[in-house]
């Protein structure tokens, strides 16, 4: 792993179905930093792995899941 890249866990409301949790990976792989990302609508939850040096990418990820209808928790 890269010394600046961290591994998220984060937990969502709305993601209720394979396409939906498609939909959200497709949504956050486009954000500049991520390397991974995993979307499991049965855990309702997005596992994503980042450049934590890309200023603003915690922000843009959030933004990119709700963009697609989810809602993140906090």
């Amino acid at each position: 792993m890269h010394p600046l890249e961290r591994k998220k866990k984060i937990y969502v409301a709305g993601m209720f179905d394979d396409d939906t949790a498609a939909k959200v990976g497709d949504a956050v792989k486009v954000v500049s930093g991520v390397t991974n990302v995993v979307a499991n609508a049965s855990k309702a939850r997005v596992l994503v792995d980042f450049d934590e040096g890309v200023a603003g990418i915690e922000d843009a990820i959030n933004k990119a899941i709700s963009s697609t209808g989810v809602d993140v928790l906090d």
